[in-house]
């Protein structure tokens, strides 16, 4: 079965360093066939026989703490969960050179409570747009992800949830080398 796993927190200001050579010989080490990356911020898709990603999850990240010494939360989806992912966005059509890094998903760790999401609706400013989807958070942000409060750190905190969060142009890429 094909997978991508996406981490969170790696390379970021010069904390929790991985090099990408380095996780992918860890990821073959770990018995993972076909193991490809995707830029420095933790994007691994790989091919397993296991069907139990909680499991799969579970393996990586240990095995990345004894590597390095360090916890790194790990998401994984397998491609036809992305591709479902990108079919079915709620702001429709998206233009990948105009709109590609305003667009964004956030991979929840699990389904965050329906008060939870209720709540966090209030902080999506016009013209952002939340919409929360069982395990994955939908962002528009057209004034640039980086002046929006829908921070992933603002958003694990008020759903209650680990996460981490791609832009579109990103995932749209790790759903092309899936495939």
């Amino acid at each position: 079965m094909k997978y991508i796993s996406i981490l969170r927190g790696i390379n970021v200001s010069g904390r929790k360093k991985i090099k990408m050579d380095g996780l992918k010989s860890l990821y073959e080490l770990l018995g993972f066939q076909n193991v490809v990356t995707y830029i420095q911020s933790g994007n691994i898709i790989f091919d397993a026989t296991v069907k139990n990603k909680a499991g799969l999850k579970t393996k990586i990240e240990e095995a990345i703490e004894r590597k390095y010494k360090f916890h790194v939360p790990v998401e994984i989806r397998t491609n036809r969960e992305i591709e479902d992912i990108i079919k079915n966005r709620p702001f429709g059509p998206v233009d990948l050179t105009e709109n590609g890094t305003k667009v964004l998903l956030t991979f929840l760790s699990s389904k965050p409570s329906e008060d939870r999401v209720s709540d966090i609706q209030k902080y999506a400013v016009t013209p952002e747009k939340l919409v929360v989807r069982e395990k994955e958070v939908y962002l528009y942000c057209p004034n640039g992800y980086g002046k929006s409060k829908l921070s992933n750190t603002f958003l694990e905190h008020k759903l209650g949830v680990e996460a981490t969060t791609r832009n579109w142009k990103s995932l749209h890429k790790l759903y092309e080398l899936s495939v």
